[in-house]
């Protein structure tokens, strides 16, 4: 499917971007970002969500919004780069997420065992 305004917008996006990004590990870092991002190690994956993550809240305090939707849609790409480095699949963290779901905030950080 070359255009790209056909493919559904929604949460799924976070699924295919996941499958992409999986499919690129262990690729040619010369002819993916994805794979090159990888080769150079959790480290660095970690540090470029760093980066993202605060280009997004200088986006935010600046109440630019489209800013904001672009580093958003970084930040969630670089937190899926560094999951796949770190061997994580989305299903575990979407299933802590359901673990939390209807348990008040405050409750549960003071359930944590590192509060």
């Amino acid at each position: 499917m070359s255009d790209k305004s056909a493919v559904p917008a929604g949460p799924d996006v976070l699924a295919r971007l996941a499958d992409a990004i999986a499919s690129r590990k262990g690729g040619d870092p010369s002819e993916s970002y994805t794979a090159k991002l990888l080769t150079r190690g959790i480290e660095k994956c970690a540090q470029k969500l760093g980066e993202e993550a605060v280009e997004t809240v200088i986006a935010a305090a600046a109440r630019d919004k489209t800013g904001a939707v672009s580093e958003s849609a970084d930040v969630l790409y670089h937190l899926l780069v560094l999951w796949a480095a770190l061997d994580i699949d989305p299903a575990e963290v979407y299933g802590e997420l359901a673990r939390r779901e209807g348990i008040s905030g405050i409750a549960e950080k003071a359930g944590r065992k590192n509060s």
